[in-house]
């Protein structure tokens, strides 16, 4: 085993590192740095290189702010400088045979498409790769360098980037062992809603054989609605809201306008914010609408949400406890919420506070109720689908089942900094035993080792040391929610 691997891709050679039979190629060009005559532009093929290019570390971020308001304690953010941000990782079992042919697990982060790395310890590679599947994780540009809504601009380039990436991997990952025709993405929040958006367009088995989206939207916004950032940015700067305009502005000053801006929001009352926009080659149609009506229904789906994904957004920012019941009952009658929805919950819940109603109403109008609705599309389909339920409360600063608390346990890393900071240092590691195995099973043979989806409604539930299944739970909580 050598201690620098290198494998030769389309435009050069990559020296890796290895270690405990796990090979490692980080920071791989697949399209070229988005700077320059290339910003705000779809992206372009790398340029080839001599020699070996040095794949022992992370390459550059994508330009964005730390979180705050209390959410860094949980949200950690990595930062490394330069413009070279579209890149890809690779794991590999160091010994694996000339001409094998490994299933490929592709991840991309979450971030609410402002934020997030590959490079976080969290998402670290070893886990699936000591299982025999080649992964791969990508960096995307964010913000407006990659969701702008400009008058001459494409829209979501980032969803262009991710297309870009999943290609290099059909043409490229054979030379890590992998075989380019078994590839599952797995995205998690926007990194689902994303790719929510490649499951969802005519082509997208050209790209994906499987898709796991874990706890996202799969909706997009209307130009006018998701423009609403980058028409203010344009004001505040006194700029048009156009290629050259934006242009004009260094990526960080953009970064700090955007994050003044997304401050005056709230978790609840929402605010301009950085979404997927319809029109283009990248999101033509909202992607519910398009998977609803029959989109990506050969290709196998793994979806699911946590228990509680409000709480994190909720706990950390103090607003959970200022919510108040006419709070509740405002909000409601806004959303044209059903009555016996909120009761509904306050049967399962009679001690719960106004705002943990709230928050579990609004979770379910934008995760919970659009994967039931996608599932059901799709029960009767010759691709199967699989629903899970992450419920394993943590005992961290009241976060319980949050969003983003199952990550630790999807990777089997439970003892990062990431996964600590948010579950503690004693969470169950047979939970994360079972739960790892029935993704590595997913990527491996198409079936995590639970029940499809059927009209029977199963969903897989993790919790405690382990799962069970449970059969169209909290139904009461889902009916009469208006759609999406």
């Amino acid at each position: 085993m050598a201690a620098f691997p290198v494998v030769s891709v389309t435009t050069g050679a990559v020296r890796g590192t290895s270690a405990a039979g796990i090979d490692r190629f980080l920071g791989i060009p697949y399209a070229a740095p988005p700077v320059g005559e290339r910003r705000f532009a779809p992206p372009a093929p790398p340029a080839s290189w001599d020699g070996e290019r040095d794949g022992t570390a992370y390459g550059p971020t994508a330009p964005q702010s730390p979180y705050r308001g209390g959410l860094e304690r949980f949200l950690p953010t990595v930062a490394v400088p330069g413009d070279d941000i579209l890149t890809v990782n690779v794991w590999t079992p160091a010994d694996r045979s000339a001409g094998a042919a490994l299933p490929v697990l592709v991840f991309v982060h979450g971030g609410a498409l402002t934020r997030g790395a590959a490079a976080l310890p969290a998402y670290d590679g070893t886990a699936f790769a000591r299982h025999g599947i080649v992964y791969v994780s990508i960096q995307y540009r964010l913000g407006q360098e990659g969701f702008a809504v400009l008058d001459d601009v494409p829209h979501n380039l980032g969803v262009l980037d991710q297309q870009e990436a999943l290609r290099w991997v059909r043409r490229e990952i054979a030379a890590f062992g992998g075989d380019p025709a078994r590839v599952t993405v797995m995205g998690h929040s926007a990194g689902a809603n994303t790719l929510a958006a490649l499951l969802a367009l005519p082509q997208a088995s050209e790209l994906l054989d499987r898709a796991i989206l874990q706890s996202g939207p799969l909706v997009a916004q209307d130009p006018k609605k998701a423009g609403r950032m980058s028409r203010l940015i344009a004001s505040r700067r006194g700029i048009p809201a156009t290629r050259a305009g934006f242009s004009a502005v260094a990526p960080a000053d953009l970064v700090a306008e955007q994050t003044e801006i997304a401050a005056g929001g709230s978790p609840l009352g929402g605010g301009p914010s950085v979404a997927l926009a319809i029109g283009g080659d990248a999101v033509p149609v909202s992607p519910l609408d398009a998977l609803v009506a029959g989109a990506g229904r050969g290709i196998p789906v793994l979806i699911g949400t946590t228990t509680e994904e409000y709480r994190l957004w909720l706990v950390p920012t103090g607003a959970l406890a200022r919510v108040r019941r006419w709070t509740l009952s405002i909000a409601r009658v806004a959303a044209r919420v059903p009555a016996k929805v909120v009761r509904a919950h306050r049967r399962r819940r009679p001690d719960a506070l106004a705002g943990e109603t709230l928050g579990e109403i609004v979770g379910d109008m934008l995760l919970r109720g659009p994967a039931q609705r996608f599932a059901d599309s799709r029960a009767d389909a010759d691709a199967p689908t699989y629903v899970y339920e992450f419920g394993w409360r943590s005992p961290v600063e009241g976060l319980g089942a949050a969003h983003g608390m199952e990550l630790g346990f999807v990777f089997d890393a439970l003892g990062t900094p990431d996964a600590i900071a948010m579950g503690g240092a004693d969470a169950p590691q047979a939970l994360a035993d079972v739960m790892h195995r029935s993704w590595v099973s997913f990527v491996v043979d198409g079936d995590p080792g639970w029940e499809r989806w059927s009209a029977r409604r199963p969903v897989q539930v993790f919790d405690g040391d382990g799962a069970r299944v449970e059969y169209a739970p909290r139904a009461d909580e889902l009916e009469g929610l208006p759609a999406r």
